[in-house]
């Protein structure tokens, strides 16, 4: 009879593997090479996950007490996790492609009939738009949460397409915001919210079911769209770096304590607030970058997240802090 340390070694690597195969859609022999065994290893695995109810149609993580990462999130967060499991050498952007795979499917998974779905635009969720499955739905509503124009762009193509990838999956409508990111002036803010045509877009986005969200962060090695795009000024990234923010979602900005108060670039943003979007019932958010540790650490302080879908060595580092 095995010990419970080798079951618990085979649970794991049986969930592995399967999720590697049935989620990421690998090859057994890309499998092995990965996971450094045999293929014919790799076939047993797979067996075994079957065998144990790890796999049905979709792959789940063991219900069995094994200590996972994915438990140890659940504890510590309250969030319901997806762990994506990754090669020790893979590169950002493959690291990306997986979470994105994983993310699409789990946004599948979750869309229903009669329900608005929030987007806030970036690369992340821009990856995960491209991997959606197609499953036409009825009266699906996608609503863009945040504005994309800058000074040297109206941000309409870019937005849109990701917008456009989600309706084209759901069969939903799409609603538009065609805002700034950033005002220039918060009092223009203000009077452009009291439009009936912004209004109608704000009314949507307070009926939003499912808010699908990737973090931006200004220490990220790749930088994020809101950083690189033109959007933020000299003056602008000083005022963040003395604000001390580790990252934004829909371009509303935040500390690694979760705290948004007292930031002076939060007046001029045309994002929801942090308390608007903690009203949401479902907040996905997707990771993949071990440089957005920080950004992530304060996302979920200020419990923005719901359902978290993380690569792998991200979700060991931020269960070392």
């Amino acid at each position: 009879m095995e010990s419970d340390d080798v079951t618990n070694v085979r649970t794991r690597d049986a969930l592995r593997a399967a999720h590697l195969y049935y989620v990421q859609e690998l090859t057994m022999e890309d499998i092995a090479t990965e996971m450094r065994i045999s293929r014919s290893s790799i076939s047993r695995l797979l067996a075994y996950a079957r065998e144990i109810g790890l796999v049905e149609i979709t792959v789940h993580p063991p219900q069995d007490g094994v200590d996972s990462l994915t438990e140890r999130i659940i504890d510590r967060f309250g969030v319901t996790a997806e762990i994506v499991p990754t090669p020790v050498r893979a590169s950002d952007a493959e690291r990306l492609a997986r979470v994105a795979r994983s993310a699409a499917r789990r946004v599948a998974s979750l869309a229903d009939d009669n329900m608005s779905i929030g987007i806030a635009w970036g690369a992340t969720v821009s990856a995960i738009a491209r991997e959606l499955p197609s499953r036409p739905l009825h009266n699906v509503h996608v609503v863009q949460m945040n504005g994309a124009a800058n000074p040297m762009t109206s941000g309409l193509p870019y937005a849109s397409s990701i917008l456009e990838r989600f309706a084209g999956a759901f069969g939903a409508d799409v609603q538009l915001f065609p805002v700034p990111a950033l005002f220039d002036d918060p009092h223009t803010k203000d009077l452009m919210w009291r439009e009936r045509s912004v209004r109608r877009v704000l009314d949507a986005q307070d009926d939003i079911g499912m808010f699908v969200f990737g973090l931006g962060s200004p220490r990220a090695d790749v930088p994020s769209h809101v950083y690189s795009g033109g959007y933020l000024s000299g003056d602008d990234l000083h005022s963040l770096m003395r604000d001390g923010i580790v990252g934004d979602c829909a371009t509303v900005f935040y500390r690694i304590d979760g705290s948004s108060s007292g930031i002076r670039l939060n007046e001029r943003s045309s994002g929801p607030s942090l308390d608007a979007i903690r009203r949401i019932p479902r907040r996905l958010c997707a990771v993949s970058s071990l440089s957005k540790l920080d950004a992530l650490k304060g996302a979920l302080a200020a419990q923005l997240i719901t359902e978290l879908v993380i690569e792998e060595s991200l979700a060991r580092r931020l269960l070392e802090g």
